[in-house]
């Protein structure tokens, strides 16, 4: 196995096969402060990484030219944040406190669910819910949007605990969320709708 590491800290550009990382102090609450790249002759196809302490480790196929190793690395730092981000959004507990909020007031605290988070794959919708098992899922896209469009997305999958479909009973309980058209309308702008 041949282990490259590289900590890039000068304010130079990369060459070839490196990544350009903050210098020193740039950002404390960086993810990634080093990047390790592993390769194998027994890894034929497959890419993986983990973050172990800081120090991103990219396991690659030793035959893996390297601008292909800086395409990985870079995809796999992004995976890694990515994956970090959907964590602490989910861990901080405010998305199931809201959620009990919007069930408080517009269904009467009537309505329970087994799972409540921000997911990662979901790119043709911002919500899904499954009423069989009561598991809602949100895409981690809404962390970054008004309070009020998350809290029509939420309305909207809470009220498919009550009604699965999109009848107008159903269409009369997300109404009952005042923003319900205006937050409709800003995520038709976006290219996506509940």
């Amino acid at each position: 196995m041949l282990i490259l590491r590289w900590v890039n800290r000068s304010p130079h550009a990369p060459g070839p096969g490196q990544l350009a990382l903050p210098p020193d102090g740039a950002d404390d609450n960086k993810l990634v402060r080093s990047v390790e790249v592993r390769r194998s002759a027994r890894r034929k196809r497959t890419v993986a990484a983990r973050l172990e302490r800081g120090n991103l480790i990219v396991y690659l196929p030793a035959r893996m030219s390297p601008a292909e190793e800086t395409v990985w690395v870079e995809r796999m730092q992004r995976r890694l944040e990515a994956k970090e981000r959907r964590r602490h959004l989910n861990d901080s507990g405010d998305l199931e406190r809201r959620a009990r909020e919007l069930n408080e007031r517009y269904f009467d605290g009537e309505l329970s669910w087994s799972s409540l988070s921000y997911v990662g794959n979901q790119n043709t919708r911002y919500g899904s819910c499954t009423v069989g098992t009561a598991s809602i899922r949100l895409s981690e896209v809404l962390a970054g949007m008004p309070d009020w469009v998350r809290d029509y997305v939420l309305v909207h999958e809470l009220a498919h605990l009550v009604v699965p479909n999109h009848s107008e009973e159903f269409w009369a309980l997300v109404q009952r969320y005042p923003l319900a058209e205006r937050a409709r309308g800003y995520l038709i702008a976006k290219g996506m709708e509940t």
